[in-house]
C-alpha cells in the first residue's frame, strides 16, 4: 500500500490539496464496530464490510479526507474528490469513491486485487 499512497500523496500535495489520512490499519473489533454501525448500533451505515473483508485489516486499505478552508470536506461528491480520486487512480490505487464502485466510499483508496495478496490460511 505505501508504495501506491505516498506517490498519491504527493501529487495531492503537488496539485495543492491538503490532504489527511484519517485511517490505515485497522483491527478486528474496530472493523467489527464500524460494520455495526447502522445495523444493529445507532449511526449512517459506513461499511459492507465484515470483519475479514475489509483491506485496511491487512493494511492495504487508506481512508482520507481533503482540508478546505481549514475543515475536512467529508461531501465526497464535490468536484475536488473527483480529481483526488482520478490521482489515486493514475498511481494505481483502487478508488470507491468511483461512479462504478458497487458501494460508494469517496474517502476509501486500496490495493486493487488485495484479497488475491493476503494468506486466507487454506
Amino acid at each position: 500500500m505505501r508504495r501506491l499512497a505516498d506517490p498519491f500523496l504527493d501529487d495531492c500535495a503537488a496539485a495543492g490539496y491538503d490532504i489527511l489520512v484519517t485511517c490505515t490499519l485497522r483491527s478486528e473489533a474496530e472493523q467489527a464496530a464500524l460494520y455495526a454501525q447502522g445495523r444493529t448500533v445507532p449511526g449512517a451505515i459506513v461499511t459492507n464490510a465484515k470483519p475479514g473483508q475489509s483491506a485496511h485489516q491487512y493494511g492495504l486499505g487508506m481512508d482520507i479526507v481533503p482540508i478546505v478552508n481549514g475543515k475536512p470536506d467529508w461531501s465526497g461528491t464535490d468536484p475536488l474528490w473527483l480529481e483526488i480520486g482520478a490521482l489515486g487512480q493514475a498511481r494505481g490505487l483502487q478508488w470507491l469513491g468511483a461512479p462504478d464502485s458497487m458501494f460508494r466510499e469517496a474517502a476509501h483508496f486500496q490495493v486493487p486485487g488485495w484479497p488475491d495478496l493476503i494468506d486466507k490460511g487454506e
